[in-house]
């Protein structure tokens, strides 16, 4: 309806704006339509016809400014790679690890022992590695410039296959750039090099949080899984697989609309089953909101896991 009121009125009013941006885009609304209409497709053109007509709200306007301002979603000033223990890296690779903006300013420990892990396999990073434009896409803006430098480092680097531990960013590198490389989520790289990692079991109880974007969309089920029943307990939650429900960032509802974000986010965590240690995603925006939403410090990237695993083994006298 609000999509049929734009179209017809060429302009929106408050009340179009808050329904076509408090989507999450998590697509579980295509699998429970049995007319196979797929609604967040809908939701991000009407986003994009409103905003080439100079209609957004606020928050719109202030994250896409950031993000062509500084190359990330967060404004950020500072150098990209600070987490980076070793400054030079191989200029020629097959493998290159896309960290991101949330793991570079928010999560560095987690993009550090990301690349570790990595860079056994001969990993590089992209020199001037720039938002994959996710945020910009998902909210109705143009990403083309910030595509087009990531590509043209990738292309220069000579990468076979990008490797990235954000569902949002592997999306965006999947559907929107073009088919040149193998990309890769970082739950399916470590499930197939398994027997490379040298893991320990841990006397752990965990439960697995599904990505929408890893999961519902590109089925990504199996591999996270696989790596996590290597180290410890596996408990699923109430909602998982197909069904997970969205931890509530997504869509750029979490810098728009915090309120309804944490409010989903609580939801999801009424998912979890009892006596859980740890609370185990593969995406950090999920880490994020469903920490701030009461996961308190339980919610972890699978890389977290692993290095928990291989480090207790590194301690044994």
């Amino acid at each position: 309806m609000a999509i049929k009121r734009l179209s017809e009125r060429n302009g929106a009013d408050l009340d179009v704006l808050d329904c076509l941006n408090t989507c999450t885009t998590c697509g579980i609304c295509i699998d429970n339509c049995p007319a196979g209409i797929e609604p967040p497709s809908l939701i991000e053109d009407a986003r994009k016809k409103l905003v080439s007509l100079g209609i957004m709200t606020g928050k719109q306007k202030g994250l896409s400014q950031k993000v062509k301002f500084s190359g990330n979603s967060f404004g950020e000033t500072r150098s990209r790679i600070s987490w980076l223990s070793e400054g030079r890296m191989p200029d020629k690779a097959d493998y290159v690890y896309f960290a991101g903006c949330l793991a570079s300013y928010r999560y560095p420990e987690t993009a550090a022992k990301t690349f570790d892990l990595l860079r056994r396999f001969g990993a590089t990073l992209l020199p001037d590695e720039k938002c994959c434009g996710s945020p910009l896409l998902r909210t109705g803006f143009d990403a083309k410039e910030l595509m087009d430098s990531n590509l043209s480092q990738m292309k220069d680097i000579g990468a076979g296959t990008i490797i990235t531990g954000c569902a949002g960013c592997y999306a965006t590198l999947k559907n929107e750039y073009p088919h040149e490389f193998d990309v890769l989520s970082v739950p399916e790289f470590l499930a197939e090099h398994m027997d490379e990692l040298d893991l320990r079991p841990l006397n752990f109880r965990v439960t697995y949080h599904d990505p929408c974007h890893l999961g519902r969309r590109y089925k990504i089920f199996d591999q996270p899984r696989k790596v996590i029943q290597a180290i410890c307990d596996l408990a699923e939650m109430k909602a998982n697989k197909n069904r997970s429900r969205c931890c509530g960032a997504g869509g750029g509802v979490r810098s728009g609309y915090r309120d309804l974000s944490l409010k989903l986010a609580k939801r999801r965590l009424e998912d979890v089953p009892p006596n859980i240690d740890f609370i185990v995603t593969s995406c950090p925006l999920c880490v994020r909101n469903l920490n701030d939403a009461g996961g308190d410090g339980k919610v972890i990237d699978l890389v977290e896991l692993v290095s928990k695993s291989m480090e207790s083994k590194s301690m044994d006298p």
